[in-house]
């Protein structure tokens, strides 16, 4: 079966909304590293419709360039992608498509096909609902040390709890610290539950 990680950026109250305003100042090669490995642990990529639509927009680009992120942008780009959008996109980066159907069984038949790994990256929507499915096996977080104060959190107000696991954690010298988590059954017998479940649109 094949293994699901995903990679946030999040802020110590939570949000994970727009990391491009206040993630770079923490940027460094320790945290290329570890964003590095995680977008290249598998050979797919599943992404939401609005994620995609970011990167598309720039890894092309960067790759045609031939800068120093060139590599890595061509990397992306021979890269299985899979976007789960409840629209009709059209697509112009090479090596990608749709996910249909219902994303649950969507991404339960994708997980027991042959092939590597399965990396998400952004796309909040579609962590929580494979988290709560039991999909996700990995959940790595790359805490910064600033309180943003507004913005979407990874988790909203919820009807009961869902207990992780950490499985290992880093502290990078800028002060953001790298702790990947796995799901395990919850201290009082529930799983976590979105008060108000919907079908993730992309993130």
């Amino acid at each position: 079966m094949r293994k699901i990680t995903a990679g946030l950026f999040i802020s110590l109250d939570g949000v994970v909304e727009a990391p491009d305003q206040w993630h770079f100042p923490y940027f460094n090669d320790e945290m290329g590293a570890a964003v590095g490995a995680l977008a290249q642990a598998g050979d797919t990529l599943l992404l939401g419709r609005k994620t995609y639509d970011s990167f598309a927009g720039a890894w092309p680009e960067r790759e045609a360039a031939g800068g120093e992120d060139a590599t890595f942008a061509k990397v992306l780009g021979d890269t299985r992608k899979i976007v789960v959008s409840t629209g009709r996109p059209t697509f112009t980066w090479r090596n990608s498509e749709q996910l249909r159907g219902d994303l649950v069984e969507a991404v339960t038949a994708l997980k027991n096909e042959p092939g590597g790994g399965i990396s998400l990256s952004g796309s909040i929507s579609i962590v929580r609902s494979l988290l709560v499915a039991g999909l996700l096996d990995e959940l790595h977080l790359l805490l910064h040390p600033i309180v943003v104060g507004k913005g979407m959190r990874l988790f909203e107000e919820a009807e009961s709890t869902l207990a992780l696991t950490l499985i290992s954690s880093r502290t990078f010298r800028t002060g953001v610290m790298h702790l990947v988590y796995a799901r395990a059954e919850s201290t009082d017998g529930g799983t976590y539950q979105e008060a108000k479940p919907h079908l993730p649109q992309g993130a």
